[in-house]
């Protein structure tokens, strides 16, 4: 008796994936939950169990390979007995499961034909970038948004013109590696960004030494009851949603031609991981007290390395928080991370010489940057929420008194 193993629902607004890993091969010995392969979508890392103990009698979709929801991933055989003769039996009909996979492959994605169908194009009119040239949703979106552009013979000799003539010896040292399609994702939001918003980006510096002598005092009273550390995130945090709620246009964001106002704060903490940048969202993060915010973040780093988040924690945030001072930044201007109309870059503390009371003294200080869609926000908003920030950093003691 042979068991389908089929591709997991993958989140509302995901319909595809593709098969990264399998970490089993035909005629291996599969216990129950043991994991078969792993798939990629453009948001998460998806992990596919066996759904029982016995063999893996056939791979139905190769590595590289698009998978649909619900789709056939591979057949395991019950029972330790038939791991003898699976591997013999699905070795003769191997050649017709990879015709069948091909032909799948250069089939367009159902989603790219469903809007081909709504836009009135034909495939010749759309140059396909999946395997095999398979006609993806993205392709059908960009042939969309310039009609003129696809058909015509010159585009592609112009997106290769800046490479330029490779020789020889430069090729054979040279490595061609398909993005991921977290990759694709974080490419093409990023780029939407900046087509859409009107992108602008004010600076501000903190002195950090408040919150530090703060942290020195109470971290070990603080792990001991709560069990996490004490770090600066959760300052941020916290001095964000003070920010927001005195300047919410920073937390609102544009729907056709109304701003939608939120009334919570659903804050997005950058995170870096191998394969790229994710975004888990504190949901309410208005409503958290320190010790909670510090356990989210610390549970959100740790299976977003291990590519353990699900799509649900990493959609509908209102405002994101991106760290770039962890790998050593000193100033930068973050990207808005769409619909978002703000995002705050923190960056690294440096001891710098300040005045202080008349007096140069070194002080450690972190520059701040909030990038903000202007035509929503402001200058004067941006501006405001930035001083709120810095104010509430320099002396946290604001926060308690709603200052």
């Amino acid at each position: 008796m042979s068991t389908e193993v089929r591709v997991p629902t993958l989140g509302e607004s995901v319909s595809e994936a593709t098969v990264a890993t399998w970490f089993k091969k035909p005629g291996d010995a599969v216990a129950v939950d043991e994991m078969l392969c792993e798939l990629e979508t453009d948001k998460v890392t998806v992990e596919v169990p066996s759904p029982m103990a016995g063999t893996l009698t056939e791979i139905l979709a190769d590595e590289g390979s698009t998978v649909a929801a619900g789709g056939l991933l591979a057949m395991i055989s019950e029972g330790g007995a038939a791991a003898a003769p699976a591997p013999a039996k699905a070795a003769e009909p191997a050649p017709a499961p990879a015709e069948a996979s091909g032909a799948r492959d250069t089939e367009d994605a159902p989603s790219a034909k469903k809007l081909m169908a709504e836009k009135g194009l034909s495939p010749d009119q759309v140059t396909g970038t999946g395997r095999d040239g398979r006609i993806m949703k993205e392709d059908v979106q960009r042939a969309a948004a310039a009609p003129a552009a696809a058909p015509t013979v010159p585009a592609p000799a112009a997106q290769q013109a800046p490479r330029g003539p490779v020789s020889a010896d430069d090729a054979s040292r040279e490595e061609r590696v398909k993005m991921t399609r977290l990759r694709q994702t974080i490419a093409r939001r990023l780029k939407e960004a900046q087509n859409t918003a009107a992108m602008l980006t004010t600076y501000n510096e903190a002195d950090m030494g408040g919150i530090m002598e703060l942290r020195n005092e109470y971290k070990d009273a603080f792990e001991k009851k709560h069990g996490v550390k004490m770090g600066f995130m959760s300052f941020f945090v916290k001095a964000c949603c003070h920010a927001l709620m005195e300047v919410p246009e920073v937390n609102a964001e544009i729907d056709g031609t109304d701003v939608v106002y939120k009334n919570y704060v659903h804050m997005g903490v950058a995170v870096g991981t191998p394969t790229g940048l994710v975004v888990p969202v504190l949901r309410d993060a208005h409503q958290m007290g320190f010790a909670e915010i510090e356990k989210r973040i610390g549970d959100f780093g740790r299976r977003a390395r291990d590519g353990k988040l699900s799509m649900d924690e990493m959609a509908g945030g209102s405002f994101t928080i991106s760290n770039g001072g962890v790998y050593g930044s000193l100033m930068s201007s973050p990207i808005l991370n769409p619909p978002q109309s703000g995002i705050l870059g923190m960056h690294k503390i440096q001891e710098r010489p300040m005045v202080v009371k008349g007096q140069i003294v070194a002080r450690p200080m972190m520059y701040l940057a909030l990038s903000y869609d202007h035509r929503i926000v402001d200058g004067k908003g941006a501006v405001t929420f930035l001083v709120r920030v810095k104010e509430a950093l320099e002396d946290p003691r604001r926060l308690l008194m709603d200052l």
